[in-house]
């Protein structure tokens, strides 16, 4: 069952925020090593409006208000686009990578309260997940809602 798998990744993931950023003070979750890098906070934040970003496409598959894009009938393309896309995301990649735009963090200072913030994301996160999980099995393809041109299974 994926979404035991899944939940048990979020776990993973919020027990470590939680260890690592949750007793930090504003000024540190804020901190940039440069200008051109993000903030602890801004990094969090982009985690939270990605995943966001994905609410009405579930949305639309629990409404019957879904359609596969056009991309997404082509098995090979989705699985490669999958690849590529999880190649780029390794935290060991050589090459730093632009998000798009939709995703950007703010530029301000966030508050610091984006780790609870974060947690009560997660937990969205893995009830969505967990009311998904007939699609999960069906391999139902979905499009990235920053680019209906990317669409992964």
């Amino acid at each position: 069952m994926k979404a035991d798998y899944w939940n048990f990744q979020l776990e993973e993931v919020t027990n470590s925020f939680l260890n690592e950023f949750d007793q930090l003070p504003q000024a540190q979750l804020n901190w940039k090593p440069n200008p051109g890098q993000w903030s602890i906070a801004q990094n969090i934040q982009h985690l939270i409006v990605v995943n966001t970003s994905y609410f009405p496409i579930f949305k639309s598959l629990h409404t019957h208000s879904y359609s596969v894009p056009w991309i997404g009938k082509f098995d090979f393309i989705t699985k490669f686009i999958g690849k590529t896309v999880l190649a780029a995301v390794q935290p060991d990649r050589r090459k730093k990578m632009k998000t798009f735009t939709i995703w950007e963090p703010t530029t301000g200072d966030i508050n610091d309260k984006i780790v609870d913030l974060f947690v009560k994301h997660q937990h969205e996160l893995k009830e969505a997940i967990a009311t998904s999980q007939d699609f999960i099995d069906n391999h139902v393809v979905i499009p990235s809602p920053a680019n209906k041109m990317v669409a992964i299974r």
